[in-house]
């Protein structure tokens, strides 16, 4: 079944090149993201580029690992996380006072089963924690404003 989509979007007063210096460094997603702690690419970015990644939500620490499904430099990158089967993505659209940033997590044949029972058991159930995952998405699209407009 799939999961509903998530998404985010804020606008940039900054040009699209700039926004997409900042997404595309997946280094400095801890910067951006309530729960990453870390995001290191193996390898030159590009589709099929793997990452190994550490989240974390109050005490717990979890891994993931990722594969970059889409980077189209200055438009769109989206990476798939392994471990729950979701799509996060970034989308740029030039506006006539700089940058859309649109944020989406997409889930089109659910999240997996694992998934599920961790989210259900330890973090409070799926709807708070979607609820969770869109204040982080703003939050973080928040954080890259900020950055790029500065």
């Amino acid at each position: 079944m799939a999961a509903p989509i998530l998404q985010a979007q804020i606008d940039i007063n900054a040009p699209v090149n700039r926004v997409w210096e900042l997404v595309s460094d997946l280094s400095r997603m801890p910067q951006w993201s309530p729960q990453c702690r870390a995001m290191k690419p193996l390898g030159q970015l590009r589709a099929g580029t793997r990452t190994v990644n550490l989240n974390r939500r109050g005490p717990m620490f979890w891994p993931t690992t990722c594969r970059i499904t889409e980077f189209v430099p200055e438009k769109k990158l989206a990476f798939k996380v392994n471990e729950n089967n979701t799509v996060w993505s970034y989308e740029l659209e030039p506006t006539e006072a700089g940058t859309r940033l649109i944020e989406t997590r997409n889930a089109e044949n659910g999240t997996s089963a694992v998934s599920n029972f961790l989210v259900s058991k330890f973090m409070g159930g799926v709807p708070s924690f979607e609820d969770e995952l869109i204040e982080g998405m703003n939050a973080s699209l928040q954080r890259i404003k900020d950055a790029a407009e500065r």
